[in-house]
């Protein structure tokens, strides 16, 4: 009797093993980081074949800050269970070189057929070279990330151009030594580009950003942050594009009020960063009140220009949607109570007042 008892007790042991705990570790599994799932599959066979056979939980490969990431990016590709991966973050990882990146290629192309957002921000050992190896298995790439790297030039944003066809999401921020030849093939190839980020891009001009402006008109964020070499005549032509939703020109020393005062034909514009901007005056910030009227956040940090004539034209139109603003630094703006604010501006979540 206790024979058969127990012999029952295993068998339930087992069903409870092979058919419930593999649909909780599914459950679970799902909301888990990748070094965790990866845990799970050690448990027991029932878990590792239920996990392995679930392709969604094997679209994303995150490496974030993990040390030896390129020879663990080779690793992981040559797994089964990575060959429809979507989703690669090496943002800051160490260890990552073009050569890493050659080897993607040569052992594991056929993994990244399917590939989505590549982020390599940080990986500053990666040059055109690896750019090349790992644009050439991409071709459904839609979102491309490369923050700060200076080896980086224009040899390397013709081959992503060139290998991946489909990038609408694209951050260069940093990226010192690509210059106008960048935004030329940028704008002739992206021309349906949503995001672009061009921070630190000290190489640029007028030229270049007036091609991406013409072209990629269906942009809804661009951050020019920290360049200040641009001038009214490319400003002007940001107004031509009409779904603009993030600006960021903090630096932009030769933007003045003819220039923000076309900007203010972006009527769907919500964020938008003027730090810096030290040749604007309440003429500028008027119109872009009156142009802009779903404004949801405003620097105007270190304008001296601007008065208590920009804050109650921003409380005239703008009261009802914003809920950030800066003006740090203005000093013809006067301190008010919280209650004054509020009474300005109902929706007010973030007020920062010059010292």
């Amino acid at each position: 009797m206790e024979r058969k008892e127990e012999a029952l007790t295993t068998a339930e042991e087992e069903v409870w093993n092979r058919e419930t705990v593999p649909k909780v570790m599914m459950i679970v599994s799902s909301r888990l980081p990748q070094k965790d799932l990866i845990s799970l599959l050690l448990l027991n066979p029932w878990i590792h074949r239920t996990l392995i056979s679930h392709p969604s939980l094997w679209l994303a490969l995150d490496f974030h800050e993990m040390n030896n990431a390129g020879n663990r990016l080779v690793a992981a590709l040559s797994l089964l269970r990575y060959r429809n991966v979507r989703h690669i973050n090496l943002e800051f990882a160490q260890d990552v070189e073009d050569k890493n990146l050659q080897d993607v290629r040569s052992k594991c192309g056929n993994s990244l057929q399917n590939l989505e957002t590549l982020n390599l921000n940080g990986c500053q050992k990666i040059s055109d070279t690896g750019i090349e190896a790992i644009t050439s298995i991409c071709p459904n790439l839609k979102g491309f990330s490369i923050y700060w790297n200076v080896r980086v030039t224009d040899l390397g944003i013709m081959h992503l151009v060139r290998n991946c066809k489909l990038v609408v999401d694209l951050n260069l921020s940093g990226c010192k030594n690509i210059t106008d030849k960048s935004l030329h093939l940028i704008a002739d190839n992206y021309q349906e580009l949503d995001s672009l980020n061009l921070t630190r891009c000290i190489k640029l001009t007028d030229s270049g950003l007036q091609r991406i402006l013409l072209k990629c008109y269906l942009l809804q964020s661009l951050n020019l942050y920290a360049l200040s070499i641009f001038t009214d005549e490319a400003y002007k032509k940001i107004s031509l594009l009409p779904n603009l939703k993030f600006l960021d020109l903090c630096g932009a020393q030769n933007l003045t009020d003819d220039g923000l005062s076309c900007i203010a034909n972006c009527k769907r514009l919500v964020s938008l960063n003027l730090t810096w901007c030290v040749r604007v005056t309440d003429v500028g910030v008027l119109a872009i009140a009156r142009g802009c009227r779903s404004l949801e956040l405003l620097s105007l940090f270190g304008i001296v220009g601007v008065t208590d004539k920009s804050l109650e034209a921003l409380s005239s139109f703008c009261s009802n949607t914003l809920t950030t603003l800066d003006v740090n630094g203005c000093i013809g703006i006067k301190n008010r109570s919280r209650d004054q604010l509020l009474q300005l501006f109902p929706k007010l979540e973030c007020f920062k007042v010059h010292s």
